[in-house]
C-alpha cells in the first residue's frame, strides 16, 4: 500500500468544529453528516490536500458533480500554491468515455487524486484496469444517494472486498434522506461499509461555540407585507391545494397518507412522495387522481410565481396555464382539471388581471396598434412590495457607508444581493437600472422624481404583454381554424360530400397538445394535400414570423436604439468594489466563493435560504477583521415564510432522529466486506449432475458477461452481491451472457416500447438467434411500480380522429415477436432482485461463458455460436414445422440434405438412417400422404 504519511499540512479551517471533523477523519473512517451551509466542501478539500501533499497516493473521489469538481480543483491548486508542497498534483478528472483505456491506465499508475464517474470506475474495477488493492482511499460525496442498488454501493463493496487497508470517508449535508424507512441510518452504514457516523447539526455544541463565540454578523430581519391582491391569490391557491389533497385522500383510502398535508405540499419533493406511494397501484388509479397529482405541481408553481414574478409576467403565465387547460374540440369538460371549476380558481385569474389593468381589451385594439396601450384599458401595474423595500435598504446602506466608512475593515464596500434563481436576478437588475429614471407618468401625476419607482419598467412590460397577447390570439385562431378544417374534412368524408361548414369565431382559442387529435393525425389543407406534423410546425413558425415586427419597424418605433459602437474606450473600465452591487442566485457550496471573492460589507437576502445564513455565519466567524451586515427579507404570512420555517424544522427533526438512532444502533458489521467472491462460492457447493454423474465441487466461481452499457442499471450490482463474478465487455450480441448457450437481452418496459417503435428489438433478437441456441428476452419492471403492462398500453397505440387504435398494443407486439422467432424465450421479472434470482437459477448445472468468445460474436464473421448460423432461418423454421423434428434432427437434416425438394423425395429407409426410425417414418408419411384420400387427384387446366 502506498504511504500517506508526510509533513504537517497547513489547514484553511479556522473554525473549531471544522478542525475537529478533520482530525477525526484523519484518524478513522466514518460517515460525516453536516447541516447545510457549514462548509462541507472546505473540509473535504483540506482532507484531500493532506493526502495530495504527501505524494505517492491514489485517491478516488466518487459522487462529485461538475460544479463541485471545479470548486475542489481550484481549492486544491490554491492549497498547493500556499503550502508549496512539491508532491501535490491537484485534481484530475475522469468523466468521459472518450478517454482511452491506455490513458486511464497510465494516470492510475502515476497516482494522484481522481474525480471519476461511477460508471467508468466500476468498469475499470471489474475489468482489472484499476486494481482496488493499489488505491490509497476513497472519498464519497452525497452519501445520501448510496442506496443498495446504486453504482456507488457496488464500487464500495468491490473496494472493501479486495482492499482491507485503504481508508473510506463519506460525506453528506442532507440529513433528511437518512431518516426514511426502517432503520435508515443502519442500512446506509451497511451500504457504505462504515461503522461510525458523525453528526454535526447547527445546534451541536462545538458548532454553536464556533459560530457564536466570536463576533456575530449583524442581521436585520425585514418582514415585507404582501399586497391585498397577492394575499387573496395566495389564499385562493392554497384553497385549491387543500381541496386537491382531500380529493386524493378520498380516492386512495388504502394508502399511507401521513405526509399528505398542506405543509408538505409546499415542498418540491411532495410530488415525489405522492407518486412513490401511488406507483404500486398507479394502474388502478382513476384519471381524476392522476390529474390531481399533476395539478398539485402546477399549483405549487403558481405559488412560487406569485412571489417572484412581477404582476404582468404572472398574469401572462396564468394566460398560458388557462390556454393549456382548455380541452381539445370534441372532448368533454370532464377532462379539465377539477380545480379550474372552483370559485377560488376564478379569484386567482380575475385578481391577477386586476393587478395589471382594468377594463377590456378587444382583439381589434390589439391588431390595430399592438405596441400602444388602448384607451379602454386603465393600467394598474401593481409593483412587488419587495422592490420598494430593496430601494429603502440600498438608501440605508448608502447612508451607513457614508457615516461609517470603517477604514480598518478589510472587506470591500460592495453590496451582495442573493436571489432564488437567475430569472429573479434579471428582474432585479432591470429594476435597479431603471428605478430612478424620470418618466412621463411621474411628471403628469406630480410624483417626486427622487422617489424610486418601477412604473417605467412595468409600462414597458405591459406594452410587450399586449403585443404578445395579440400574437397569441392570432396564432391560436389560426391553429383552431386548421384543426376545425381537419375535423370538418374528416366528417364530410364519413357523412356526405359537398356539405359546407361555417368557420369558427375569430376569437376562439384552441391549444394543440401532443395527446390531442391534431397532435397525432395528419391535417388536410384546403387544396386536399395532407399536412403532416412537420408541415404544421413549419406553418406555425411562419405565422409567428409574420407576427414579429421587423427590426426597421422596431427602430422606427423607438424600441431598439441604434448603437454605432463609437467611443468604445469609455465603455470599459475597472469597477470600484466600494460602489459595486452584485446580484447573484443561490448556488449551494459555491456561495462560499462568492463571499470570498466579493468580500461584501452588506448582504441582502432577497429570498430566505437557511443554508446561506449559515454560510454568512461561517464567513463572519472565519474573518474576524471583516464586517458583514445582513438584510434578511421575506413576505410576512406567506408560503415563502412557511416554506423556510418548515425546511429548518425538517432538518432539525431529521438530526434528532439520527441522533436517537445512533444511540440505539448496534455495531454495523457487513459480512460481505471480509468475504471474497471465491470464498463465498466455496461455501455453497456448485453441483452439476448430468447423465447420472456424481456430486462434484468446483472452485470456479459463477460468471456472467455483461455489456458495459448495462452498468447504468442496478442489476450488475445485485449479481455481484449474489457472489457472481461480473465481467464487463463491449458486447454486440445481447446484454448478458450467462452460459455458452444462453444470451439475454434486457429491456425495461419503456425501453421495450421504444425498441418496438424503431425496430431495433427485431435486429437484436435476430442476432441472438444466429449465435446462441437459447436466446431470451428479459422484460424487467421497476420494483416500486406495478407489475403490469396496463399503464403503458396507452403509450404504444396512438389514436386516430375517430378514436380507434391504429397500431397493435404492446401485448400484441410481443405475440408477433414470438411468432416471428419461435425459439425466443421471454422472461418476466418484477424487479432487479428477482432478475438476479432468475439468473442464478438459469446458471445451475451449466458451464460458464467465455468472455472472449462473447465479445467476438457479431464482430468476427468466422465465429459461429451455432452450427446452423450460416443457413436460411426461414428454411429452418419450415423444418421445425415437420412432425417429429427436434433440434437434433434439425441439425442433421440441415447439414446432410441439400434442400426441401431432396428431403421430400427421399426414401423412408434413407430418412431412417439419418434421423432415426420413428422420426424418419413420420417425415416420410408427411410428404407422401394424399391430402385428397382415395379420391382421384384433381387436375387444373
Amino acid at each position: 500500500m502506498p504511504s500517506d504519511a508526510g509533513a504537517p499540512v497547513k489547514l484553511s479551517l479556522p473554525l473549531e468544529f471544522q478542525q475537529d471533523v478533520f482530525k477525526e477523519l484523519r484518524e478513522e473512517d466514518e460517515l460525516v453528516i453536516l447541516a447545510r451551509g457549514l462548509g462541507l466542501l472546505r473540509i473535504v478539500t483540506n482532507l484531500l490536500h493532506s493526502y495530495d501533499a504527501a505524494g505517492n497516493n491514489l485517491i478516488l473521489l466518487v459522487g462529485a458533480d461538475e460544479r463541485e469538481n471545479v470548486w475542489i480543483g481550484e481549492a486544491l491548486a490554491e492549497h498547493a500554491a500556499v503550502s508549496q508542497a512539491p508532491k501535490a498534483r491537484g485534481l484530475s478528472l475522469v468523466n468521459t468515455d472518450l478517454m482511452s483505456v491506455g490513458t486511464r491506465e497510465k494516470m492510475y499508475a502515476q497516482g494522484g487524486i481522481f474525480s471519476i464517474t461511477s460508471r467508468i470506475l466500476i468498469v475499470d474495477f471489474l475489468s482489472g484496469l484499476l486494481n482496488p488493492e493499489t488505491v490509497t482511499g476513497v472519498v464519497v460525496l452525497h452519501a445520501e444517494k448510496v442506496v443498495a442498488t446504486s453504482l456507488e454501493a457496488f464500487i464500495i463493496r468491490i473496494y472493501r472486498q479486495r482492499n482491507k487497508v485503504g481508508f473510506l470517508k463519506a460525506f453528506s449535508d442532507s440529513p433528511e434522506p437518512f431518516t426514511m424507512g426502517y432503520s435508515p441510518l443502519t442500512n446506509m452504514m451497511k451500504n457504505l461499509f462504515l461503522q461510525k457516523p458523525a453528526l454535526y447539526p447547527r445546534y451541536h455544541v462545538t458548532v454553536a461555540k464556533s459560530l457564536e463565540g466570536r463576533k456575530k454578523a449583524e442581521v436585520i430581519e425585514l418582514e415585507v407585507p404582501m399586497t391585498e391582491a397577492m394575499r387573496d391569490i395566495q389564499n385562493a391557491v392554497l384553497e385549491c391545494v387543500e381541496i386537491s389533497i382531500s380529493e386524493l385522500r378520498k380516492s386512495n383510502s388504502g394508502i399511507e397518507m401521513e405526509d399528505w398535508t398542506l405543509d408538505s405540499a409546499l415542498h418540491k419533493n411532495f410530488d415525489v412522495i405522492v407518486r412513490r406511494q401511488l406507483d404500486p397501484v398507479w394502474h388502478r388509479t382513476t384519471f381524476k387522481t392522476r390529474q390531481v397529482v399533476r395539478d398539485l405541481t402546477l399549483l405549487r408553481t403558481i405559488l412560487h410565481a406569485l412571489l417572484t414574478y412581477d404582476a404582468v409576467d404572472f398574469n401572462k403565465y396564468l394566460d398560458t396555464v388557462l390556454a393549456a387547460s382548455q380541452p381539445p374540440p370534441g372532448s368533454t369538460k370532464q377532462n379539465q382539471s377539477p380545480w379550474l371549476f372552483l370559485d377560488a380558481a376564478d379569484t386567482i385569474f380575475t385578481t391577477a388581471k386586476r393587478r395589471v389593468y382594468t377594463g377590456k381589451v378587444s382583439n381589434a385594439d390589439l391588431a390595430n396598434n399592438p405596441n400602444a396601450v388602448p384607451d379602454s384599458l386603465h393600467p394598474v401595474l401593481e409593483e412587488l412590495p419587495k422592490w420598494a423595500q430593496l430601494s429603502e435598504i440600498l438608501q440605508e446602506i448608502e447612508q451607513d457607508a457614508y457615516f461609517n466608512p470603517a477604514p480598518q475593515d478589510t472587506s470591500n464596500g460592495s453590496i451582495l444581493i442573493m436571489c432564488g434563481d437567475q430569472a429573479t436576478c434579471t428582474q432585479l437588475r432591470e429594476y435597479l437600472q431603471i428605478m430612478y429614471v424620470k418618466q412621463e407618468a411621474g411628471k403628469d401625476s406630480g410624483e417626486d422624481d427622487d422617489e424610486p419607482s418601477a412604473k417605467l419598467m412595468m409600462r414597458r412590460k405591459l406594452r410587450n404583454y399586449l403585443s404578445w397577447k395579440g400574437d397569441f390570439t392570432k396564432v391560436s385562431a389560426a391553429l383552431f381554424s386548421e384543426n376545425q378544417k381537419a375535423i370538418n374534412s374528416s366528417t364530410e368524408n364519413r357523412v356526405e360530400s359537398g356539405r359546407k361548414y361555417s368557420k369558427p369565431p375569430p376569437n376562439k382559442r384552441r391549444r394543440v397538445r401532443g395527446g390531442g387529435i391534431i397532435g397525432q393525425s395528419s391535417i388536410r389543407s384546403e387544396n386536399g394535400a395532407v399536412r403532416t406534423a412537420g408541415d404544421r410546425d413549419a406553418h406555425i413558425a411562419s405565422l409567428m414570423a409574420e407576427l414579429q415586427p421587423t427590426e426597421l419597424e422596431a427602430m422606427q418605433k423607438g424600441e431598439i436604439g441604434f448603437d454605432p459602437l463609437d467611443n468604445m474606450d469609455s465603455y470599459y473600465e475597472l469597477l470600484d468594489m466600494n460602489s459595486l452591487i452584485v446580484v447573484h442566485p443561490y448556488s449551494g457550496d459555491l456561495d462560499e466563493h462568492i463571499l470570498e471573492e466579493t468580500k461584501p460589507r452588506y448582504v441582502v437576502m432577497y429570498e430566505p435560504d437557511s443554508a446561506f445564513i449559515r454560510r454568512i455565519e461561517v464567513y463572519r466567524s472565519s474573518h474576524t477583521d471583516r464586517t458583514v451586515k445582513v438584510f434578511f427579507m421575506y413576505y410576512g404570512g406567506s408560503v415563502e415564510e412557511q416554506r423556510y420555517l418548515s425546511a429548518v424544522r425538517r432538518e432539525k427533526d431529521a438530526f434528532t432522529r439520527l441522533i436517537k438512532e445512533r444511540g440505539n444502533m448496534a455495531l454495523t458489521i457487513n459480512p460481505n466486506a471480509n468475504l471474497a467472491p471465491e470464498e463465498s462460492f466455496l461455501r455453497t457447493i456448485n453441483t452439476r449432475i448430468a447423465g447420472g454423474g456424481r456430486l462434484a465441487a468446483t472452485t470456479q466461481p459463477p460468471r456472467v458477461v455483461v455489456d458495459v452499457r448495462e452498468f447504468r442499471s442496478s442489476l450488475p450490482s445485485l449479481l455481484h452481491g449474489k457472489s457472481i463474478v461480473v465481467v464487463p465487455c463491449m458486447l454486440t450480441v445481447g446484454d448478458y451472457v450467462i452460459t455458452p448457450q444462453i444470451c439475454i437481452e434486457r429491456k425495461s418496459v419503456r425501453d421495450l416500447i421504444g425498441s418496438f417503435a424503431n425496430g431495433r428489438l427485431y435486429n437484436q433478437v435476430e442476432s441472438m438467434m444466429e449465435h446462441y441456441k437459447s436466446p431470451m428476452l428479459l422484460i424487467e419492471f421497476d420494483q416500486n411500480k406495478s407489475f403490469t403492462l396496463e399503464p403503458f398500453s396507452d403509450l404504444s397505440a396512438p389514436t386516430t380522429p375517430a378514436g380507434l387504435a391504429s397500431a397493435p398494443d404492446l401485448q400484441a407486439k410481443i405475440v408477433m415477436l414470438t411468432l416471428a422467432f419461435p425459439r425466443l424465450k421471454i422472461i418476466w421479472s418484477s424487479s432487479p432482485y428477482q432478475t438476479a434470482e432468475i439468473f442464478s437459477e438459469l446458471k445451475k448445472q451449466q458451464d460458464e461463458p467465455d468472455p472472449l468468445k462473447a465479445v467476438q460474436l457479431g464482430l468476427d464473421p468466422s465465429m459461429q455460436g451455432d452450427e446452423l448460423r450460416s443457413f436460411n432461418q426461414v428454411t429452418q423454421d419450415m423444418l421445425r414445422a415437420l412432425p417429429g423434428v427436434n433440434e437434433k434432427a434439425l441439425t442433421t437434416l440441415t447439414l446432410e440434405v441439400e434442400n426441401i425438394l431432396e428431403l421430400a423425395n427421399m426414401e423412408e429407409g434413407a430418412l431412417r438412417n439419418l434421423v432415426g426410425t420413428d422420426v424418419g417414418r413420420r417425415i416420410h408419411r408427411f410428404f407422401n400422404r394424399s391430402v385428397f384420400g382415395d379420391a382421384p387427384v384433381p387436375t387444373f387446366s
